[in-house]
């Protein structure tokens, strides 16, 4: 045991003080604020050339209803195209012309340009003359207060769910909410495997092939030397996942405060909303009910059970997977012999976290049930699961099942990393791999 700690102390200092941990340690918090903030800043920046934009209506209704905006300047022109398209002065970016009534015929409209239509000023048109035309077709039914009358008619209606607890205690709740923070923990369980169980097979084929591990291996068990390995880099993964967590709370809250405090979670998620092409939805108006509609809604999930779980899960998938890497990476020499064997683990990752993303719509089907038993997808589908509800019962069965099989994996990646740390100038395939722990 006293050499198990020496070699996790050893992996562990080896690795933090590296240049490239520090980098990425201190770059990824810098890269999600740059995520939240840089569109933000960049929506705010307003181009310093204003285009003019000449407006040729022959009906003479359409041209009145532009007004200027920050970028766009729009001019009624009496002209006709061929003498602007001609025109040695090409002061004027783009040309609208509307031959007809617009309401009998959308197609009299059409915008001209040497260049290629930006889409703020294809928008900025579209909602002016949409605004108009919907007045104008709602007039032509004369009905009074037409307009009122749709407008007091839209509905968005949000069914308020509430969930009981075992004392018949009422509490606000969200599927969104859940949703999110089931994603949120399967993602983050599923990069910490991949990436760290990676960096596991990748440290054993370093010391195999730099010889490093004929000396290690004379005074240090191949079972300990692994175990060593796999413990010390994830403690290395969660340092890192914890720097990372205080580092970028640090940077939202720091850049929150030196925009003054003008920028509120509304601009943020509005921001992030436009970006994904959601829509800019306004929030402010509803800011106070939102606020203490997510309290309750925070309140009523038991993150400590989630808490908990997680760790376990964590730990359970974390020593699975990279118990599998280190055997792998102890049987072979060439970065690109390792394809043949990764790509069976690289397809249960890859279906675990399709199988969790499909589960989100439903927790308690057969997919996201069955997947919560079978020890290589349950870290990952779990997670999307544990915001649920889940019976106590599931989960014990599913953390059994993990490390009792978390146990034998790391048994028979201890006898193959046994036989091949020590194995050069030969490829093994798999089924030999498969003899050498029937070895005693």
């Amino acid at each position: 045991m006293n050499k198990i700690g020496l070699i996790v102390k050893r992996e562990y200092l080896r690795r933090v003080s590296k240049k490239s941990f520090i980098l990425i340690t201190f770059l990824a918090p810098l890269l999600f604020a740059a995520l939240v903030f840089v569109p933000l800043w960049l929506s705010g920046i307003k181009g310093d050339e204003v285009k003019k934009v000449a407006i040729i209506d022959t009906t003479g209704k359409y041209a009145p209803l532009f007004k200027n905006t920050d970028e766009y300047i729009f001019i009624n022109s009496n002209g006709n195209l061929e003498q602007y398209r001609t025109a040695k002065d090409k002061e004027v970016f783009a040309f609208l012309n509307i031959t007809g009534d617009l309401l009998e015929n959308p197609n009299a409209a059409t915008l001209y340009s040497e260049k290629q239509i930006p889409i703020g000023l294809k928008k900025e048109i579209d909602n002016v003359l949409s605004k108009y035309l919907k007045d104008e077709k709602l007039s032509s039914f004369n009905i009074p207060n037409l307009n009122k009358i749709i407008e007091e008619s839209k509905i968005n209606f949000d069914i308020k769910t509430i969930k009981w607890d075992a004392e018949g205690n009422e509490k606000s709740t969200s599927a969104e909410v859940a949703s999110i923070l089931g994603m949120m923990l399967t993602f983050i369980i599923y990069m910490f495997i991949m990436m760290y169980g990676a960096m596991v097979m990748q440290g054993v084929m370093e010391e195999k092939t730099n010889r490093i591990i004929e000396v290690i291996i004379s005074s240090v068990k191949p079972f300990d030397l692994m175990m060593g390995k796999i413990i010390g880099i994830g403690f290395v993964g969660l340092t890192q996942v914890f720097l990372w967590g205080i580092l970028t709370t640090v940077l939202v809250s720091g850049t929150l405060f030196f925009m003054g405090g003008s920028t509120t979670p509304e601009d943020l998620m509005n921001t992030q909303m436009a970006a994904q092409n959601l829509g800019n939805i306004s929030m402010t108006a509803q800011a106070p009910e939102m606020n203490t509609k997510v309290l309750e809604i925070i309140n009523s999930i038991n993150f400590t059970q989630i808490g908990i779980c997680f760790i376990l899960y964590f730990i359970g998938g974390y020593t699975l997977y990279a118990a599998l890497f280190a055997a792998i990476g102890s049987a072979l020499e060439q970065q690109e012999d390792t394809q043949q064997f990764m790509m069976p683990i690289l397809v249960l990752m890859i279906f675990s976290l399709y199988a969790g993303i499909y589960s989100m719509n439903n927790p308690d089907g057969p997919l996201a049930v069955w997947c919560s038993f079978i020890p290589f997808t349950s870290p990952i589908v779990m997670m999307v699961r544990l915001p649920y509800d889940i019976p106590i019962w599931e989960i014990l069965i599913s953390v059994s099942l993990l490390f009792a099989t978390a146990l034998l994996i790391v048994w028979g990646s201890a006898k193959i990393y046994r036989v091949g740390i020590l194995m050069y100038g030969k490829k093994p395939s798999i089924r030999e791999m498969f003899k050498w722990i029937k070895y005693k």
